[in-house]
């Protein structure tokens, strides 16, 4: 199968309007012939991460819980502190919870391509 390769340039676009357009196209929703249990997506590459307009309130208020596996081990990091360390791990989190939760979803994101500054 020959998957299409689709670059979005992610400078000004909301957060959540990305993940969901990028969601989507992973998923191959926007194909005639959709069928849920196919993953016939296409590859998807996004540039200007760090450039995403995300409201200003939201990088405070949003938090992001991880448990290390020990008891008491629960992390948490603000978005705000995250998009500091790492713009496109803010962008991943949103796809991932877009995506269908079954087998298909590790193929899905190995379709995917973030990268912070211009296609080199």
């Amino acid at each position: 199968m020959q998957r299409k390769e689709i670059t979005i340039n992610a400078e000004n676009i909301r957060l959540g309007t990305l993940a969901s357009d990028v969601a989507s196209l992973l998923m191959g929703k926007n194909e005639a012939a959709f069928e849920y249990h196919k993953d016939e997506g296409a590859k998807v590459i996004v540039y200007n991460i760090d450039k995403m307009s995300i409201h200003p309130r939201r990088l405070t208020q949003k938090t992001y819980y991880r448990h290390t596996g020990y008891p008491g081990g629960i992390r948490s990091i603000r978005m705000d502190k995250l998009m500091e360390k790492d713009s496109t791990e803010v962008l991943r989190k949103a796809i991932f919870g877009m995506l269908p939760k079954n087998r298909l979803r590790s193929g899905m994101l190995n379709r995917l391509v973030l990268q912070k500054g211009e296609i080199s």
